[in-house]
């Protein structure tokens, strides 16, 4: 078998120049043209939501409308096709045996432009019969989450793992463990459909079930044969990585020279991985192709092709030429986004505003009065605590539905008076020194922070909210700090009913994950994970007249990278430690901030090569 897998990498090394074009054409359509495309087909769903983005749970509740699920399927299509056209053209070049990088680019754009709805429709068809597949398993796991893990706020679940939640845990995981071994199963019964339906033009529905029946004895020499594929591909992408570090390593002196010189070595040790990983993925996308062209052949009873290279039918300098232009279309592409790269790592943002995180998380309990204090003390320019309703219409600064995770204690927010939060201890958990902190009230941590932080009041919703933003409303104007707070939700219906209260307020959205362009959204501030923070949502944001803060960033090099991209606020509980890095940051030669870049990029510690301390 592995002599086997071995072949079809060799095929695919000989056949190096049209692949490799084909790659990098396919690479091109798809950031030039595709990539648009799903962006226009997002954009178009998304007018259904009368949104330019959702955001966390009402994706899934789009999601499950019919204008939602419609777009998916399509979006989804799209992206499945994008993903295999490499592999389909690589499998005509093969069944072709042109070894001419020009012919091989000419009938590639033949076979995308022919072929490419073609490759949508079944891609939609291996998505619905996924989907069918899986519903009943996600629908069981669906229901062991609601009967077993909502009994509590599920942050206590997952901070304390209760036997219930390892349990719960276990059981999802055993059926999704079923549902992942049955989705397998079928899509290895599934591998001929392609060839079936692209060479032998064969109906997509009797594609599938033909596929099925004609895999039957085939299934485990396949998964052995793609394990063994993706094994080798996954050990010389390991190599490269080491290369790259490597390289790094053996450039860093460059750092103690100037930043010219450091960024020509940083930018020409990434062009080298690139070229590297380009001709990777070629080689194995035509690896992968060979394989289950093979595969076809023997259990298919097609026609069987020489994979080897034939003469080619053009002359070789045409050929010659287009592979040499294809690499440095990777190599302009890896210049360019180097540059783009090197100038965000570089890049001196001052006015970066620090924003405790409920308080100051990281040494005192959050969202108690101590934290808040301590974030204050700290220097943090904004203070975030998160409000509810109690039932006798207080507003008070909690997180959770409930105190189990804080106090052990079931009680809801919305259950509770005043009286009964007087009596739960929310500092014991962190430190017995705090066990005198209580839940505080938002016009506690209003008239504590005022004149000396402002205030970021974040509205939660658990679905039990009487008159949640006009009682924060009287509470701001009483305490006179309209002008030295800002409101924020993850309800975007909250957002625009708060913008549509006060006009003059700052609002914002809050986002764990986002689908479609959130600089569209009402608001003056984008709040987003730092996972959602990127060199683009910055500049469209800026573009739009907003902000982005990043949450949470506890760690130095996290928050030197959020400056270098460009946010605008740090939400951390660390406020002491961002204060210190924004101030370091700010003072760093452009060569440092690179050094720093590198570090965090690639994990190579070039803080010792350098001088540069990283603060930690």
């Amino acid at each position: 078998m592995i002599r086997e897998v071995l072949d079809h990498y060799r095929s695919a090394v000989a056949m190096l120049a049209p692949l490799l074009t084909i790659h990098v054409f396919l690479r091109l359509v798809f950031l030039a043209l595709i990539l648009p495309l799903i962006g226009l087909l997002l954009a178009l769903t998304l007018q259904f939501s009368d949104q330019t983005a959702l955001t966390d749970q009402d994706i899934a509740r789009f999601l499950l409308t019919p204008a939602g699920a419609l777009g998916a399927l399509v979006i989804g299509s799209a992206l499945v096709a994008a993903l295999i056209l490499d592999v389909a053209v690589m499998t005509a070049t093969l069944r072709s045996r042109r070894t001419n990088a020009l012919g091989a680019l000419r009938e590639g754009i033949g076979f995308t432009l022919s072929k490419g709805l073609v490759l949508v429709q079944v891609a939609g068809g291996l998505l619905l019969r996924v989907l069918l597949l899986s519903l009943p398993f996600l629908v069981v796991g669906g229901g062991l989450f609601l009967t077993q893990l909502t009994e509590f706020d599920i942050n206590y679940y997952l901070t304390e793992r209760p036997p219930e939640f390892t349990r719960t845990v276990v059981m999802i995981g055993g059926v999704l463990g079923l549902l992942a071994l049955l989705v397998l199963e079928r899509l290895t019964g599934w591998a001929l459909v392609l060839d079936m339906v692209l060479f032998d033009r064969q109906p997509i529905g009797t594609a599938f079930r033909d596929s099925r029946r004609l895999m039957a004895g085939h299934k485990l020499a396949l998964l052995r044969a793609v394990a063994l594929w993706l094994g080798l591909r996954l050990a010389v992408a390991a190599g490269i990585s080491a290369g790259l570090a490597l390289g790094l390593q053996l450039t860093s002196g460059a750092f103690r020279q100037d930043l010219t010189t450091a960024a020509l070595a940083v930018m020409g040790v990434m062009v080298v991985a690139l070229l590297a990983t380009t001709v990777l993925n070629a080689v194995s996308n035509g690896a992968l192709a060979a394989l289950l062209n093979d595969l076809f052949e023997r259990a298919g009873g097609g026609t069987e092709h020489s994979l080897g290279p034939q003469e080619a039918d053009e002359g070789p300098l045409g050929g010659k030429v287009v592979a040499g232009l294809a690499v440095a279309g990777v190599v302009a592409v890896g210049v360019i986004g180097g540059a783009a790269a090197l100038s965000e790592g570089i890049r001196a943002e001052t006015e970066v505003a620090v924003i405790g995180h409920r308080g100051a998380a990281g040494a005192r309990p959050e969202n108690t009065m101590a934290s808040v204090l301590k974030a204050i003390e700290d220097g943090a320019d904004w203070v975030e605590i998160d409000v509810q309703e109690t039932s006798d219409g207080a507003i008070v600064v909690a997180h959770d539905s409930d105190f189990m995770k804080a106090a052990g204690n079931p009680i809801k927010v919305w259950d509770a008076t005043l009286a009964d939060l007087a009596e739960v201890d929310i500092g014991s958990w962190y430190d017995p020194a705090y066990a005198g902190e209580r839940v505080p009230l938002l016009r506690d941590v209003l008239l504590a922070a005022k004149d000396r932080a402002r205030v970021i009041i974040e509205l939660k919703y658990y679905g039990h909210d009487v008159d949640l933003e006009n009682r924060v409303i009287s509470i701001v104007e009483e305490t006179d700090m309209a002008d030295q707070i800002a409101t924020m939700s993850l309800s975007y219906p909250a957002v625009q009913k708060m913008r549509d209260l006060r006009p003059d307020w700052r609002t914002g959205v809050l986002a764990a994950t986002a689908l479609g362009d959130l600089s569209g959204l009402e608001g003056d501030f984008l709040a987003v994970s730092v996972a959602t923070a990127s060199p683009g949502l910055v500049a469209r944001a800026e573009d739009a007249g907003k902000q982005v803060y990043a949450w949470t960033v506890n760690d130095a090099l996290s928050m030197s990278r959020m400056i270098s991209m460009g946010v605008h606020g740090l939400i951390t509980d660390e406020p002491a430690l961002a204060r210190q890095v924004i101030a370091e940051h700010a003072e760093l030669p452009a060569i440092a901030r690179l050094a720093l870049w590198v570090s965090e990029s690639f994990g190579v510690a070039l803080d010792r090569l350098t001088g540069v301390e990283v603060t930690q």
